[in-house]
């Protein structure tokens, strides 16, 4: 029999978070490109767009105008997917046809008043005013009778579907629990209840103890590639410490999270010299009234890129109908990202 070899052979790894399995196809890796290629687009932006709806003082939508805010700001979106007024609960019930009303609400939350920054090139006291709106968001909304979850996310780069370059990111904070963080609340609360303790700190310990999926790490927080990761360059932070929501993250937490998120979005932006697209977000205990002690806050970053910054993973035939699929595997990925610099490409084409 072939000696079974990780980086070569095909095989599948459990993702007991969502209790669900991904194919790794590391041999794939391979075979020749002739797929569909993006354009890279150059990231040159001025600082103040006048035509921008998320600049400061400018118009949006209806009859709404930006303050000259000067740090983060957040407002009411203007096109909400969800709406706080309205019917909840069931609507309709029958064999194959169960409708439940939803509310809600949906913000929009820049970042920085500069149109031609993201967060990588912020600095570390400027992502701490980003962090602390996060928690004061999730704090004020999560503590309405109406609401049972609060996501925070962002979607960077038009690949990602952003219809607008301007740093921001977004928060939907439903009645009722989401599908993903309301499996990741079973799985959490199940592992908690046959083991006895918090399966991510449990997890986090084993990554630690392996160190090969590490790509960056700080006294608080440790960044990391699942080892069950689907995207090619997915990775997932940690903080060190039992934490359950954003809001009950201490100001040393905090301020190494602002830390951690520069050096690991500065890593990605120069994995392939561009301003790295992805979707973000976080993941904590719900605001639904029930025991959160079997969860540990964490964030997943899901970058679609694969290749280069035109070449992006696709998930089509048999990842739409069997299973997820990758092509690198996450210690291949983490090994990459943790050998990049943590200087930005931008900043150091502009030394002497």
């Amino acid at each position: 029999m072939i000696p079974y070899d990780p980086t070569e052979h095909p095989h599948r790894r459990y993702n007991p978070l969502m209790d669900e399995w991904v194919l790794v196809s590391p041999h794939r890796t391979k075979r020749p490109w002739q797929g569909q290629v993006e354009k890279a687009l150059p990231d040159e932006r001025p600082a103040y767009d006048p035509a921008c709806y998320l600049c400061p003082g400018n118009a949006r939508a209806g009859n709404a105008h930006n303050p000259e805010y000067a740090s983060t700001f957040v407002f009411e979106n203007d096109f909400a997917a969800l709406l706080p007024d309205g019917p909840h609960g069931r609507v309709d019930a029958s064999r194959f046809f169960h409708t439940e009303a939803e509310t809600g609400v949906c913000r929009v939350m820049c970042f920085s008043p500069r149109h031609d920054l993201t967060l990588p090139r912020m600095t570390v006291d400027e992502i701490r005013a980003v962090v602390d709106m996060w928690a004061a968001q999730v704090a004020e909304l999560g503590a309405r009778d109406d609401i049972g979850y609060v996501q925070v996310f962002e979607n960077k780069g038009a690949m990602m579907g952003c219809s607008n370059p301007h740093p921001h990111g977004q928060i939907w904070a439903n009645r009722t629990v989401p599908m993903y963080p309301a499996r990741e609340d079973v799985s959490q609360r199940r592992y908690a209840e046959e083991h006895g303790g918090v399966m991510l700190l449990d997890y986090l310990a084993d990554e630690v103890a392996a160190g090969e999926r590490i790509v960056v790490e700080n006294e608080n927080w440790v960044a990391l590639a699942p080892f069950w990761a689907v995207w090619p360059f997915e990775l997932m932070l940690l903080p060190r410490q039992h934490v359950t929501t954003l809001p009950d993250l201490s100001a040393s937490q905090r301020e190494s999270l602002a830390s951690i998120l520069k050096r690991l979005l500065t890593r990605y932006d120069n994995l392939f010299e561009t301003s790295f697209p992805y979707s973000m977000g976080w993941h904590g205990a719900p605001a639904d009234g029930r025991d959160g002690s079997h969860w540990q806050l964490h964030a997943h970053f899901y970058p679609p890129l694969l290749r280069s910054a035109t070449v992006k993973k696709f998930m089509v035939g048999y990842e739409l109908l069997g299973m997820p699929q990758r092509d690198i595997t996450a210690e291949q990925a983490a090994a990459r990202l943790r050998a990049l610099s943590e200087v930005h490409y931008m900043e150091s084409a502009r030394e002497p």
